[in-house]
């Protein structure tokens, strides 16, 4: 039992829910039976969310999975709740100075309201967002001395799908399905597909054995494949048809010009296994010196510094979720050096996925999820210019032009 040293945790959950509830029901409009409401939804939030995080030292892993999935969604109640409470409060010291206190009154039990109101409606479009399958964001990579050979060589991307408790068999079906279409010349899988083991997985995993493309698909590990088991997974998807990219690469010629797609293990592998700590350099080693494109694929963006260095012209990578659902899209920026889209780093050119499923929290609100079709383009005159660190006006999410809690454990 693990409860006695995590009963901070339960306690600051439960601090947090009292202050929501103090600084929000006593001003809510309804009388006595809006507030006893408010506080059994505020009640049931910390039950399920305690559950959730206690459902392992109780009861084996594949029934506390289950029973922590009510408290994963109440998680994205709960965080939306706690950021607009703060805001609230925030919003209404300069209120408190400058209105008359039957004004503040007022405006106290309107902004009540509208957290609530906002919190309800963050959660469930979050919700919508992160079970309907990841879009289709399209994406054209500008290279300088691209040969005709390689114009409009496309790439599928998918990533973080986090197969486990909530992602299962039929929406990895749906995601094949879906870069299938597309009909790709290859496919790239950055990583952090499974949240568990490969007994317990396998058969929600193994749709991406009919992943189709001309030249295959490619897969390099992500942190949370080492939380699961690499050595096992990689060998599961070598199995499922997956060329694994460990710290190596491999050679595509087409038309007389060649690609080298190389992929490093996970920015933090050396954690797990000192031998298989993340690359770039000796991943391109003995690659063809006059290969035309170098793309390296490298689960987190935290890898470009290294891939600039090594001689790469883009970078493909995922790992953050975009945030995966506001406000945590505002904060991964200090852990990483670049969030979603595509960037620029000296002459590298790096895509950062926002992931093809979602971890733990089934929230996508304003952080939407996406599979990825990238196309190299040679360099035209509006990406000519230099100046411009972040080319996210490139970007198209099917035809319409585009420029959130990963859990911040999920960004170590």
């Amino acid at each position: 039992m693990k409860l006695p040293r995590n009963l901070w945790i339960f306690s600051l959950l439960g601090a947090l829910h009292v202050y929501i509830g103090m600084r929000i029901l006593p001003l809510m409009p309804g009388g006595v039976l809006v507030r006893l409401s408010g506080i059994s939804l505020l009640v049931l939030s910390y039950g399920l969310m305690s559950l959730s995080l206690a459902a392992r030292s109780l009861w084996s892993r594949h029934f506390a999975d289950r029973m922590a999935v009510p408290g994963y969604f109440m998680a994205g109640f709960f965080s939306s709740l706690l950021v607009l409470t703060l805001l609230r409060d925030v919003l209404l010291v300069p209120v408190v100075l400058l209105v008359s206190q039957p004004h503040l009154h007022a405006y106290e039990s309107v902004s009540a309201s509208l957290v609530l109101g906002l919190g309800i409606f963050a959660t469930l479009a979050g919700l919508v967002g992160a079970r309907r399958r990841a879009r289709i964001v399209n994406v054209d990579v500008p290279l300088q001395n691209l040969p005709p050979a390689l114009h409009g060589f496309s790439i599928a991307q998918i990533s973080d799908i986090h197969v486990g408790t909530t992602i299962r068999k039929r929406y990895v079906e749906r995601i094949v399905k879906a870069v299938n279409a597309l009909k790709p010349d290859l496919i790239a899988v950055t990583g952090d597909i499974v949240d568990g083991p490969v007994p317990e997985l396998a058969v929600h995993t193994a749709p991406l054995a009919g992943l189709r493309s001309l030249h295959g698909a490619f897969f390099v590990t992500g942190n949370h494949e080492y939380y699961s088991g690499a050595s096992a997974w990689t060998a599961e998807f070598v199995r499922l048809g997956l060329r694994v990219l460990l710290n190596e690469h491999a050679v595509i010629e087409r038309q007389g010009a060649s690609l080298v797609i190389a992929g490093v293990t996970d920015f933090s592998s050396h954690r797990f296994n000192p031998s298989q700590r993340s690359d770039p350099r000796i991943a391109l080693a003995g690659a063809p010196t006059d290969a035309s494109v170098r793309i390296l694929l490298a689960h987190q963006p935290r890898s470009a510094p290294a891939a600039a260095s090594a001689g790469f012209d883009l970078q493909l990578s995922g790992h953050t979720h975009g945030g995966q659902f506001w406000p945590w899209n505002l904060f991964v920026r200090f852990q990483q050096p670049f969030t979603a889209g595509l960037h620029r780093l000296d002459h590298l050119w790096i895509y950062v996925s926002r992931g093809t499923g979602y971890w733990s929290i089934p929230n996508r609100f304003g952080a939407p999820s996406e599979i990825t079709r990238l196309r190299l383009v040679p360099v035209g005159p509006f990406n000519k210019r230099k100046d411009r660190a972040d080319y996210s006006s490139l970007h198209r999410r099917e035809g319409i032009t585009t420029p959130i809690m990963h859990n911040m454990l999920c960004l170590t």
